[in-house]
């Protein structure tokens, strides 16, 4: 779906519309979730309303809520264990707190050789 207005005047209040196209709608599987009848001349048109319920969250607040709920909590503990060590080690141990080349493929090519001596710490200490 696309928007096609943000603030669309309607019984004296405003909405966000979104209008989707008839062959988009004519191939969803959704379809039948989404409209009463199969789509025959236009495709699906939703409006939502603007008031201060449907104000965006910042990102730093959407993060929270993800981070709070009990999926997030088991997630984010996973990546305390399996990631964050990795960017503590090269970050402190191998002092690479800063990237020194310049242009996407030069730094990219740092960050790898980067990964790569961790790596082959990792084998060299399961190793022995």
């Amino acid at each position: 779906m696309w928007r096609s207005g943000i603030n669309v005047n309607s019984h004296n209040q405003k909405y966000t519309r979104f209008c989707g196209y008839l062959k988009d709608c004519k191939v969803c599987p959704l379809q039948q979730q989404c409209m009463r009848k199969p789509p025959i001349k236009t495709g699906r048109q939703v409006q939502f309303k603007n008031d201060e319920s449907r104000k965006k969250l910042s990102y730093i607040d959407k993060m929270k809520v993800k981070i709070d709920s009990p999926i997030g909590r088991r997630q984010y503990s996973k990546r305390l264990g399996c990631i964050e060590p990795v960017f503590g080690n090269i970050t402190v141990n191998k002092g690479m707190n800063k990237l020194t080349l310049r242009g996407q493929t030069k730094v990219n090519a740092q960050w790898q050789l980067y990964c790569l001596v961790h790596n082959l710490e990792k084998l060299q200490n399961t190793m022995h």
